[in-house]
């Protein structure tokens, strides 16, 4: 998944997003079912990395559509020309004026352009395109944009009450942008020991969630 992903995007924090999916995995697996402990682990990672990513993701579908656009036009523009076409030509491509360009390069500079076609087909990886595990979340309508805001409130509140540690650990993950491995130095845990304390955090205000919606 790191090959996929762009430069800013650290090692260190994928493997402790992992973890924290490993010890998930570790906690739902059940030998009656039907996937090898591996193979559900694995989708299990790779599930934690993605909500994550998902989470951290500030571009707009917007932007995603814009910059694909513009790579296609300049892969087609190589294809025709090579690699030294001129700018101007790339606005002819795409019917722009020189400054309608550059905003446009400017604002679909942060990102990097992913297949949603594309099925990672290594072992153990469950044989799905991207489409098909990213959900399009990106519009509310009000009763949903209430409904949301309503559950977020009752969520705080339930969080209010959570062990003092797992409320810090929380804390420190979620709105501090802390690593585990850095949380676990300050508690002078181990890093699978905080994790596991997230992981807790979060089946209780889950279970919590699910209840409150059934």
């Amino acid at each position: 998944m790191k090959q996929k992903l762009p430069d800013t995007v650290e090692t260190d924090d994928l493997h402790s997003i992992g973890l924290s999916g490993l010890v998930a995995a570790a906690q739902r697996y059940q030998p009656s079912q039907r996937n090898t402990f591996a193979g559900y682990a694995a989708t299990r990672i790779r599930g934690a990395i993605l909500d994550e990513l998902r989470r951290q993701d500030s571009l707009s579908r917007s932007s995603r559509a814009k910059a694909k656009h513009l790579e296609l036009a300049i892969c087609k523009l190589k294809q025709e020309r090579g690699a030294n076409y001129s700018r101007e030509a790339l606005c002819q491509e795409m019917n722009l004026s020189e400054d309608e360009l550059a905003d446009l390069m400017e604002e679909a500079s942060p990102v990097r352009l992913v297949s949603l076609d594309e099925v990672d087909t290594r072992a153990g990886f469950a044989d799905y395109p991207l489409h098909e595990t990213i959900p399009d979340d990106g519009c509310f309508s009000a009763a949903d944009a209430l409904e949301r805001k309503e559950i977020i409130s009752l969520l705080v509140k339930r969080m209010a009450q959570l062990p003092e540690l797992q409320k810090k650990v929380l804390a420190m993950y979620y709105y501090e942008n802390m690593r585990l491995s850095e949380i676990a130095a300050v508690f002078g845990l181990t890093e699978s020991r905080v994790c596991q304390i997230r992981g807790q955090a979060v089946a209780v205000l889950r279970t919590y969630l699910t209840r409150l919606l059934a």
